[in-house]
């Protein structure tokens, strides 16, 4: 399977997690974090709401789980793939976890912390720069986004 195939496969079940925070009432964004041999390591949405904590975002979440499951702090030549560009403590975390690659789908102009806002990996305050890339099914993801927004607003959500 080709690097494509596999960003593409690879972002499909970072969908499905999205789609599973959509059912539970969290903000619609998954991840999925694969180790240096594409063998996904961690998968993980966000929990935010059922935690209460305001740092259960899926990155976080995954970022926890695959360092727990290979007993390390750091996780150099794995890769996050994420529904949605990752925002500035999430991009930080990836930094601090040495990360290889942060693939994202939709971009976030508002929220997020790679190409926009404080562009975390730019500064030259970071000591690990991860290789981002906007990858596949951004329209995909940002429909997802969208649509749960819409159904709060109308329905008088938060």
């Amino acid at each position: 399977m080709d690097r494509a195939d596999f960003d593409a496969a690879t972002m499909r079940l970072a969908l499905a997690e999205a789609e599973a925070a959509a059912r539970a009432g969290e903000v619609p964004v998954g991840a999925v974090l694969v180790g240096p041999d594409g063998a996904v390591l961690a998968r993980a949405h966000n929990l935010v709401e059922a935690r209460r904590d305001p740092t259960a975002h899926a990155e976080m979440l995954a970022i926890r789980e695959a360092a727990a499951r290979l007993g390390a702090k750091r996780l150099p030549g794995c890769a996050l793939y994420v529904t949605l560009e990752p925002c500035a403590m999430c991009a930080t975390a990836a930094s601090f976890a040495r990360l290889s690659r942060v693939v994202f789908a939709a971009p976030d102009p508002k929220g997020g912390g790679v190409l926009h806002g404080p562009r975390i990996f730019a500064q030259p305050t970071c000591h690990w720069r991860c290789e981002v890339e906007q990858g596949p099914f951004a329209e995909e993801a940002g429909e997802e986004l969208r649509s749960f927004f819409r159904a709060r607003r109308e329905g008088g959500g938060a």
